[in-house]
């Protein structure tokens, strides 16, 4: 059986109405979307239920671009299209840029040895080839800042050693205001000598009990040294060594 036609009014039951209105709704949004993508088309719905519930679909991606270029359009229609083409050529240039920043990224990978598994032999080689030749122009740049930094080195010598010669005459000028004495400067301790300890000591007077008796008594013909002693010492102590002497004698007597 054919299906029956359905007649156009309002849907008195609310439980009806409301799931008529989502089916109509997704079926709407459903063939602006084909219509857009098949005919590259501009679509825009709005919907707003009865409850004031909104839903919009927009190829674009901006529902306010495609309400301006429609307000645009109502007051000059050759104008719009003259803004569409300009769009979509902006729009061709941004995806243009974004696939050479996608190339650029994958070349500076490779660079750094990253991402080679895709690449062919010749591609491999073509890229050994270009770090090569980088690796060349760092080299040459480097030694041309050494060599740079060399003569800097060299200016800076050549004016350390022209400010040394300058400051080596200024002295020499100095020099020449004051006279020259032939006469040399005596030393200060020659001017005034220091007096040693031993000369101080002796000039003292010495002390008795530190002299130094030395006697020779006649008839004999041995010398006695006596130090620190009084001087009637030896005159005591010889009796004693005579007694002593006779001692031994007799002692030997009756042996």
């Amino acid at each position: 059986m054919g299906r029956g036609k359905i007649e156009i009014k309002r849907i008195e039951n609310a439980n009806s109405r409301q799931v008529t209105f989502s089916k109509r709704r997704a079926g709407l949004l459903k063939k602006a979307k084909e219509l857009a993508i098949l005919c590259d088309a501009e679509v825009a719905v709005i919907i707003f239920s009865n409850t004031g519930k909104l839903f919009e679909f927009s190829s674009s991606g901006s529902m306010n671009k495609t309400i301006s270029r429609y307000k645009s359009a109502q007051g000059s229609p050759e104008i719009a299209q003259v803004e569409h083409k300009a769009e979509k050529q902006d729009s061709k240039e941004a995806d243009h840029l974004k696939d050479e920043i996608a190339k650029l990224q994958m070349k500076q990978l490779q660079l750094l040895g990253k991402n080679l598994t895709s690449m062919s032999l010749k591609e491999l080689q073509l890229l050994e080839q270009q770090l090569n030749e980088g690796l060349l122009s760092v080299k040459e740049k480097k030694e041309q800042l050494l060599m740079q930094q060399l003569e800097q080195s060299r200016l800076q010598e050549q004016r350390a050693m022209l400010e040394n010669e300058t400051l080596r005459r200024q002295v020499e000028e100095l020099r020449g205001f004051f006279p020259t004495t032939d006469h040399p400067i005596q030393p200060y301790l020659e001017c005034y000598p220091v007096e040693r300890k031993n000369s101080l000591m002796s000039h003292s007077i010495p002390s008795p009990d530190l002299t130094c008796n030395c006697t020779v008594e006649k008839g004999d013909s041995d010398t006695t040294l006596y130090l620190g002693l009084p001087s009637d010492y030896h005159k005591r102590k010889k009796p004693e060594i005579e007694s002593h002497s006779n001692e031994s004698e007799s002692q030997l007597g009756l042996l």
